[in-house]
């Protein structure tokens, strides 16, 4: 009995002094990386941030492209935006982030940050000056990964997935990196220039739409398309991924105010009203061109309306977002439905005609709807019609440069290793002759 009684005693003597060892060495952590700089509010803001726009990818964009493809193709939509999220974080940890966010010229960052050296407890990206620059660079990560998973939609069902891998690797660090500087970067001259996008019209969208199409106009169509029907499996997925992809925006546009502020409220409010707007924008489009309201159509909108307020969501009030979202959601539908048709070009999941017709009104009517008040400065109504110029650079510049770029790594993979699955793969479904896999 004395043993027994004893052996809690002597477990209760070593916890104190394990308590007493660490009371006396914690003082001294502390003061070892004091992180005096750090807003608790911002970084508690940009945490939540950070994980809501990793939601808009996985599994948001996974669930709403994996509902829009056939059923043959629904786990290799999925197993893409995974990998994805996987290959884009692991880049850019070594070398992505700091080719985009560290002083280099005004084209591309340096190698400061090669495989994240130097960034410890007590280090901030100037970019972010009151939150940790690991959550900065874990923030910005979340861009990176969404953009190349956005132009799967253009190319879906007929990729080789050894091609995709390749293809998304080197697009990352040539085309997303490079525009990323020019337009956030410290010292990029798109930025420089005034060119503005509070959180991804040229960066994400313009460049994930563009580098969609060139990859569709390169591979092909679809075995069948225009001839097979080829409708959506399951509905509910996308309209679940849609719901996602609009709870996870709020990360998108107010994270990147980069600070618990009142402008990071004002874009949340402009991203909600926009996303509304853009909806029924579609819906009645639809309504009235083709007799019936789809929820695809709706989900479509919401989405037109997210991008399209993206690079306004900073510089623009209530007024603007509404008529932003208005008129994104009437032109994408117009743009995806029929331009599509009339050129006949296989945006499979109509990422060039959301994404990239949604970046370029959003970002052309930043310079029409900018509030001076708000962002710091004055679009066309305000009396500074430059602004549409300025933006009409940004825009030019990244379709154009994107592209090229785009192009010439395509066709290099498809001289090496080939981007596209055979017919009889492509008859069969992705699922089963890339993954081995099925939905039953």
């Amino acid at each position: 009995m004395k043993k027994s009684l004893a052996i809690p005693a002597a477990l209760g003597a070593m916890l104190l002094g394990m308590g007493s060892a660490w009371a006396q060495t914690a003082p001294a952590a502390a003061a070892s990386n004091p992180a005096a700089f750090i807003n608790s509010g911002d970084n508690a803001w940009m945490l939540t941030s950070t994980a809501l726009v990793l939601m808009m990818t996985i599994p948001g964009l996974a669930l709403f492209y994996g509902g829009m493809v056939r059923k043959k193709n629904v786990l290799a939509t999925l197993m893409q935006s995974f990998a994805i999220t996987c290959l884009v974080t692991v880049l850019w940890m070594i070398i992505g982030y700091s080719l985009a966010f560290t002083p280099g010229n005004g084209f591309i960052g340096g190698l400061s940050r090669f495989f994240l050296g130097g960034m410890g407890l007590d280090s901030a990206n100037p970019l972010a000056p009151t939150i940790p620059e690991s959550t900065y660079m874990t923030f910005q990560m979340t861009f990176a990964i969404i953009t190349p998973a956005l132009i799967v939609g253009s190319f879906a069902d007929r990729m080789k997935f050894s091609a995709l891998l390749w293809f998304m690797g080197i697009w990352l660090l040539a085309v997303y990196a490079p525009i990323a500087h020019m337009v956030w970067g410290p010292g990029g001259f798109l930025g420089g220039d005034g060119v503005l996008d509070y959180a991804g019209g040229t960066v994400v969208h313009i460049n994930a739409g563009i580098a969609g199409l060139v990859a569709a106009l390169v591979m092909g169509k679809r075995v069948g398309y225009g001839k097979e029907a080829m409708p959506p499996h399951n509905l509910v997925l996308t309209m679940i991924g849609a719901s996602l992809l609009w709870v996870g925006w709020f990360g998108f546009n107010a994270g990147s105010a980069v600070a618990a502020s009142d402008r990071a409220g004002m874009a949340m409010a402009a991203t909600q009203i926009a996303t509304a707007a853009a909806a029924l924008g579609w819906m009645f489009a639809e309504w009235i061109a083709r007799g019936k309201p789809t929820i695809l159509g709706i989900t479509s909108g919401a989405v037109a309306g997210l991008v399209a307020i993206t690079p306004a969501s900073g510089f623009v009030g209530p007024g603007g977002a509404l008529a932003i979202g208005l008129i994104a959601g009437v032109v994408c539908f117009w743009t995806a439905v029929y331009m599509k048709e009339m050129i006949g070009y296989d945006d499979s999941l109509d990422a060039f005609g959301v994404h990239a017709i949604g970046g370029i009104i959003g970002a052309m009517l930043t310079g029409v709807f900018a509030v001076k008040a708000i962002g710091g400065t004055a679009g066309a109504l305000e009396g500074n019609m430059a602004q549409i110029l300025i933006q009409a650079k940004g825009v030019g510049f990244t379709i154009v440069y994107d592209a090229i770029v785009t192009f010439v790594i395509l066709k290099v993979i498809d001289r090496v290793i080939g981007l596209r699955v055979t017919e009889e793969q492509e008859r069969e479904g992705l699922d089963i002759s890339l993954h081995g896999e099925q939905v039953l």
